[in-house]
């Protein structure tokens, strides 16, 4: 009988042979069978930066990379007596979870401690519920345009991401507006829930009490869950402060709504999010019996942090209100800006960090992002990046330096002027 094959990572047994390719070949997963080419703004964003020419950063998302100022006893939380001991729950510390029903009194949602369960992020969450609630090869409604994250998501849980397509209209009172008909109608035998994103990113709609309604009834006429995500629930733009948040809804449907410590305290490196589990009594109790041991299985918040999240949360209003000042300063710049130019408009935006700009229709909003990086150093999202349907977005972000901003916003309109789009 022969020896078996020991492969030593250089293509040699341990005696010396090689070895057959076959025999070292190893077979990964389909689902992680992505493609590796970039888009062309993917190359120039890459080519700029290894020339060393400096880029003003107009998709700047961090906040942490953005000059705010931050407490300077953030850290303390994390090394306080009680955050050396560990004694895990799965849904996470109470005390964690009751200062996320606090953030939510202050919204107006009366929540138990037992309706919410800890995750690391929201993209852990996403992952969790798309296990709790689909077999492989189940689906999932979403709203287009939207953060390309999903997908990625979706794809590594073996769920079929199956878009529903947010309106616009110029002239509207709303601007955006959720296209039901459509929604309705690409419901499927396979359909397990549907997915909002509360307001929107990138568009910055929020979903309206109609479009609630609609969508709590398309739950229960069909038996799907709705999944939402309000991570930017506390940045309305003026004139939207009085939105109402899913967690105070009611009960009519199960209904996952998901946040956390990224954006609420804008502290993405820290790591702490939540869903928050609402819905008829029997469903809803089902759905937290299978949570806990899907959360018992990973175990995956630390306890410093869980010490330290109703510390954050309790401090959250300073980071907030500079945000909120920065976004409405970079907001009114753009559009004194765009005041003077004829060529691009800004569409409608409630709250969140972006905006979307519309180019002339003869012109894509990759073109225009990629001249941009390549003539000027600035970068900006082509819409294609959120799936826009439309090819005449570019998307900015607000969070950046108000004189970064200024700067980027003026040369997107030179080169648009310039380069005759």
């Amino acid at each position: 009988m022969s020896s078996p094959l020991y492969y030593d990572g250089q293509g040699y047994d341990v005696q010396g042979y090689e070895v057959r390719k076959e025999a070292r070949a190893v077979r990964f997963a389909k689902r992680t069978d992505w493609a590796a080419e970039e888009t062309a703004w993917s190359r120039a964003l890459e080519a700029r930066r290894r020339s060393g020419l400096p880029i003003l950063d107009l998709t700047a998302s961090n906040p942490t990379h953005c000059g705010f100022d931050y407490d300077a006893s953030l850290l303390a939380a994390l090394s306080a007596e009680g955050a050396r001991s560990y004694d895990p729950d799965p849904r996470g510390m109470l005390a964690a979870r009751e200062a996320v029903c606090s953030y939510y009194a202050d919204h107006g949602a009366q929540l138990d401690a037992g309706q919410v369960v800890l995750t690391t992020s929201t993209s852990e969450g996403y992952s969790w519920l798309f296990r709790l609630l689909c077999d492989p090869g189940d689906e999932v409604l979403i709203a287009q345009p939207s953060y390309p994250l999903f997908d990625l998501l979706a794809t590594i849980d073996d769920v079929r991401l199956v878009p529903y397509a947010l309106l616009y209209d110029p002239g509207g009172s709303h601007g955006w507006s959720v296209d039901l008909h459509a929604l309705r109608e690409h419901i499927t035998p396979r359909m397990r829930a549907i997915l909002v994103v509360h307001p929107n990113n990138p568009t910055g709609h929020f979903t309206t009490t109609a479009e609630r309604a609609a969508l709590s009834q398309l739950c229960r006429e069909h038996r799907l869950a709705l999944i939402v995500d309000e991570v930017f629930l506390d940045y309305p733009f003026p004139g939207y402060e009085s939105q109402e948040n899913f967690a105070r809804g009611e009960d009519g449907a199960l209904t996952f709504v998901l946040s956390g410590l990224s954006k609420i305290a804008a502290l993405p490196q820290m790591k702490a999010s939540w869903i928050v589990c609402r819905g008829p009594e029997e469903v809803r109790s089902e759905a937290l019996r299978r949570l806990e041991i899907i959360a018992d299985t990973f175990l995956s918040m630390n306890a410093p942090v869980q010490h330290a999240l109703p510390w954050w949360l309790a401090g959250r209003e300073s980071i907030q209100r500079q945000i909120r000042d920065r976004v409405r300063q970079n907001l009114a710049t753009l559009d004194r800006a765009l005041a003077r130019e004829d060529k691009m408009a800004r569409l409608a935006c409630e709250g969140g960090w972006y905006a979307t700009l519309r180019t002339p229709s003869y012109a894509t909003g990759e073109a225009l992002a990629i001249r941009l990086l390549e003539r000027r150093g600035v970068a900006v999202h082509p819409g294609s990046f959120f799936g826009f349907r439309e090819h005449n977005r570019v998307v900015l972000s607000l969070l950046p330096h108000p004189e970064v901003f200024a700067s980027g916003v003026a040369m997107v309109i030179d080169e648009s002027q310039e380069s005759g789009f």
